[in-house]
């Protein structure tokens, strides 16, 4: 009925193009079988709809208008991507039957979706499957494909001057060359190569092709048809290159003059970035591969690259200035180090880079004449020829720089002389006091900081920080972020020559700025005629964690201008970026204060409750998970033996409502509050009756893999902190839910790993008669079954911290001990050997062994549109068995105490257990040594 919907003509468009997309979401939801039930909705699709909708669908994307038609085929796209070929081997037929269409529209819009289907060959590991696919598809389409290459290439020849069959023509070359890029993405199938002379001709006549009536000559800012069509040709001349394939190697030289000759011929608006881009990124990998060397050897060639095609695209457009001041973001996310953005001026000094590679000195000193006369010029008249100073210093950047990692360049060209030309071109700029001046030279100046901070000493940085600072107090966007970057790279530095990892800019360096610092940056936040500044708050939250507790003393100002900052953007919260750094900033605040003193607890708890409120009875989606985890860390600061007060008393009820876990972003920081609460709380909980309401919760989060991994969270903080007797009535329910969830989620690996975490922890806490009394309650002797098919099958990815190690260590060794009639009969003895293994197996691994300083010293900040873990308030790494301090020990102790009242029987078990692994056997006998214990 949706598809007679679609397909009905008589019908509303409207009301069919949201049948369509309905449609395509289904289809996305619901396709794929070997999904969960939940994961597909509900939804199920019957098998004689899908053999309908895929008998129909292709005929019916060719019938319907071209906005429904989009959404039909991204729906063939989607089951394609699981179904074919093997489960849809007509679709490849159904639809090459339709290249012979005269309507051009039916044309491109099958070979839009063999685009969108082909694309899967790209950028995936080689494998039989895929190799199996492509053959499969191949042996289908080459023919088909270059016969309608070959027609619509007639076509363009032979038609009158319609400029709208020219477009639709254009996109059908282009989708073709699209098409035939994935094809031969992963190898150059032998069709294509007998057939080279084809299509490397079409694509030679399209790169050097010109048609006024496809030109728009008032468009600045949309690549055009040919343009278009021209990027999708190169892509392909690349990926040969890329690929030293030899048939290419005949048309190579040829197809080089015309990108060089396309190349300087393109105009500096931005319909020509893309061609732009894509071409230099071809000359670049030609450039940069000594088996091309020959092509770029002669030196006029090398002045011809930098004169004719580096220097104009490094060149500051008048685009760029618009940009500069009316899409400062945009403007900074292409310059910026690491982003993904690709610019003329960012491939253009990668292109000087692969010069560099392999004609070093020839390429220093061609850009050095020319850095030499820019610089020239600009001083005869520095108001005016601003551009060739700065195009003079990303010139210098494209030369100098090797190699870059995570702090700044690695490795520089030793024929460069950097920190002369830093202090002859960088630093004066910096120096000027004049803001209004230069001011996008005076933005390269400070990404040349930042980008060669790892070059400066420390004492230079210290010097350069009242500079920086300085800048923060200009009018232009641009500028007081490229400075406030600069200053919070700057503070992350590390500095590794005393052999190991240590900070290069400590506390006691910053702390002289902080006033005019924190001065700077609170300006611009305050400043409501500006967007929010995600690299300023960013600096913000750096700043306060290199300072730590010498915030203290201005944590009143300090928080008031954080606080006015967070009730402006619960307005509106619409920069993402700014809105997690200054979460982080509280939390920070939270942190730095409470840790040196833990009676502030209650002073910031006053200063945080009321915005805190407002923005869980706004119910204000974006910020409530920010909330939960900086109350979360509040309440583990509270002091021992304070209570948990009458402001969260009352909190806690709300905190259980149904609606508030219905929200996903909400469960993993509402979780971790009731955690908190627990651990300070846990028999107040009790008392007040909520302990079934979070059992209730546990079960609902349980019930979805989305939200499984909170609810193991939630039940381990019960089981560790309600007391026993009030847990014994709810175990059997507890393990009754999670062994039917188990059952099914067989496909899932991470629910037996979290239940294996689960049961390590359960039985460390009440011992392994217990968890057997309960299990046997389900089933007699299921115990078993889990221990041998779910705990021990998954006891590594289980222990994959030191904690849960730990954890692991002594759960199974009281499961072991507490029930020693599991060594009454071979089928036990059998699984005592394997938990002997498993034990000693994690005592001996490098996750055990390893010390909290190996362990990665900073995770990735990241967010999202649902929940985003705070960094600087992630819970505190809690030990449930505090009270081992020794868990080797205290395994060999249990060993030996059952070896006394079982004489005999644990050494041949033990023995058992480790002989399949003599590294193993030996790592135990060491350990009993070291302990002095004899086990064998």
């Amino acid at each position: 009925q949706l598809l007679q919907l679609i397909d009905n003509g008589a019908a509303n468009e409207s009301i069919r193009q949201a049948a369509a997309v309905f449609f395509k979401n289904t289809v996305k939801a619901a396709w794929d079988e070997s999904k969960d039930l939940e994961d597909r909705k509900g939804v199920v699709i019957s098998p004689q709809d899908r053999n309908t909708i895929k008998t129909n669908l292709v005929e019916l994307m060719c019938t319907v208008p071209p906005r429904i038609q989009s959404q039909i085929s991204e729906a063939i796209s989607i089951i394609a991507a699981i179904d074919y070929p093997d489960n849809w081997n007509g679709l490849l037929p159904a639809l090459i039957a339709k290249f012979g269409s005269p309507d051009l529209n039916v044309v491109n819009g099958v070979l839009m979706t063999a685009d969108s289907i082909f694309k899967g060959f790209r950028h995936v590991q080689r494998s039989d499957d895929l190799y199996r696919i492509i053959i499969f598809s191949l042996d289908r389409i080459q023919e088909p494909l270059l016969v309608l290459f070959s027609q619509v290439d007639q076509a363009v020849d032979s038609s009158p001057g319609d400029a709208a069959q020219f477009k639709l023509r254009m996109e059908s070359l282009r989708l073709i060359t699209s098409i035939y890029f994935s094809l031969v993405y992963q190898d150059l199938p032998a069709y294509f190569e007998d057939h080279m002379k084809e299509w490397m001709t079409g694509f030679s006549k399209y790169l050097q092709y010109k048609n006024p009536i496809l030109v728009d000559n008032d468009e600045e800012d949309e690549p055009g048809p040919i343009d278009k069509l021209q990027a999708a040709i190169i892509d392909v001349l690349k990926l040969f290159a890329e690929r030293d394939e030899e048939p290419f190697q005949v048309y190579l030289p040829d197809f080089t003059k015309i990108v060089w000759n396309l190349l300087t011929s393109l105009t500096k608006f931005n319909k020509h970035d893309q061609l732009v881009v894509i071409s230099t990124k071809y000359l670049n990998v030609l450039v940069g591969r000594a088996f091309y060397r020959h092509l770029f050897e002669d030196e006029s060639t090398l002045r011809q690259i930098v004169s004719h095609i580096v220097i104009p695209n490094l060149m500051v457009r008048e685009s760029d200035e618009e940009n500069f001041e009316d899409n400062p973001q945009e403007f900074i996310m292409t310059e910026l180090e690491g982003s993904d953005n690709e610019s003329r001026r960012r491939c253009s000094r990668e292109l000087l880079g692969a010069m560099c590679r392999q004609f070093e000195a020839q390429t220093t000193a061609i850009c050095s004449d020319h850095i030499k006369q820019m610089i020239a010029e600009f001083a005869a008249d520095p108001n005016n020829k601003w551009i060739a100073k700065d195009t003079a210093i990303s010139l210098f950047l494209g030369i100098t720089i090797k190699k870059e990692s995570s702090y700044g360049v690695s490795e520089l060209n030793q024929g460069v002389n950097l920190m002369e030309f830093f202090s002859l071109q960088i630093l004066p700029e910096l120096q000027d006091n004049n803001p209004a001046q230069r001011p996008m030279v005076k933005a390269t100046a400070l990404n040349f900081v930042c980008i060669f901070r790892n070059q400066f000493t420390k004492e230079q940085l210290i010097t350069l920080m009242p500079l920086l600072i300085a800048h923060l107090g200009s009018s232009f966007v641009v500028v007081h972020s490229l400075a406030a970057n600069t200053i919070e790279q700057i503070e992350r530095l590390k500095d590794s020559s005393s052999g190991t990892m240590q900070e290069k800019i400590t506390r006691q360096d910053i702390e002289p700025f902080l006033q005019n610092l924190f001065t700077a940056l609170f300006h611009i936040v305050d400043n409501t005629d500006l967007n929010e500044n995600e690299y300023v708050m960013k600096c913000i939250m750096r700043t306060l964690d290199k300072i730590g507790d010498g915030v203290v003393p201005v944590k009143d100002i300090v928080f008031e201008k954080l606080s006015a900052a967070l009730e402006r953007v619960c307005k509106n919260p619409r920069t993402p970026g700014f809105n997690h750094n200054l979460f982080e900033s509280i939390a920070i605040l939270v942190k730095s204060v409470c840790s040196s003193d833990p009676s502030k607890v209650t002073e910031m708890e006053q200063m945080l409750f009321p915005p805190f409120q407002h923005i869980l009875q706004m119910d204000i989606l974006e910020f409530t998970p920010y909330v939960f985890q900086i109350l979360a860390q509040l309440l583990e600061f509270r002091p021992e033996g304070t209570g948990i007060g009458e402001a969260y008393s009352s909190l806690f009820p709300p905190l259980l409502t149904a609606s508030l876990w219905e929200k996903t972003g909400n469960v993993p920081g509402l979780t971790r509050l009731i955690q908190a609460y627990l651990k300070r709380a846990a028999a107040d909980l009790v008392a007040a009756g909520h302990l079934t309401p979070m059992l209730g919760i546990f079960q609902k989060l349980n019930a979805s893999k989305a939200t499984e991994s909170s609810a193991f969270d939630l039940l381990s903080s019960i089981i560790q902190y309600v007391p026993q007797d009030v847990m014994q009535q709810y175990l059997l329910t507890v393990f009754q839910i999670i062994m039917t969830t188990m059952q099914n989620r067989r496909k899932s690996n991470l629910y037996p790993i979290r239940t294996a975490q689960f049961l390590a922890l359960f039985n460390g806490l009440y011992g392994g008669q217990t968890f057997v009394n309960v299990l046997n309650q389900i089933s007699p002797g299921v115990y078993m079954t889990l221990l041998g098919q779910v705990w021990l099958p998954k006891l590594q990815g289980a222990s994959s911290s030191k904690v849960l190690a730990k954890t692991q260590v002594i759960g199974l060794t009281r499961f072991l001990c507490d029930f020693p009639k599991l060594l009454e009969d071979d089928n036990g003895k059998q699984v005592s050997a394997q938990v002997i293994l498993g034990i000693v197996t994690v005592l001996a691994s490098p996750t055990f062994t390893k010390e909290a300083k190996d362990l990665p010293e900073e995770t990735p900040m990241v967010y999202d549109a649902t929940f985003s873990q705070l960094r600087y308030a992630v819970k505190i790494p809690d030990d449930p068995f505090s009270n081992v301090n020794d868990p080797v020990e205290f395994f060999l102790t249990s060993l030996g105490t059952l070896n006394t009242s079982h004489p005999g029987l644990l050494s041949p078990i033990i023995q058992q257990g480790l002989s399949s692994d003599p590294k193993l056997a030996t790592s135990f006998q060491t350990m009993c040594q070291a302990k002095g214990v004899n086990l064998l």
